[in-house]
């Protein structure tokens, strides 16, 4: 459960940097995300959840 905490925490840290730093600049990243196809917004994100995942398993191997 800390595990899980913790991952939604940092999540929510690097979220809230691109809201406090950048936020016009959100807005474009917006419209770039609008032209890229469904398909590839899933793989996308199917690989970024695999990628998170496979950190999380060794962020827990080291530290155990």
């Amino acid at each position: 459960m800390s595990t899980i905490l913790l991952a939604v925490g940092l999540v929510l840290c690097v979220e809230g940097l691109v809201f406090a730093l950048a936020p016009s600049r959100l807005e474009d990243i917006m419209e770039i995300l609008r032209q890229i196809p469904p398909e590839t917004r899933r793989m996308i994100g199917l690989l970024a959840l695999g990628l998170g995942v496979v950190l999380v398993w060794a962020a827990k191997l080291l530290g155990a």
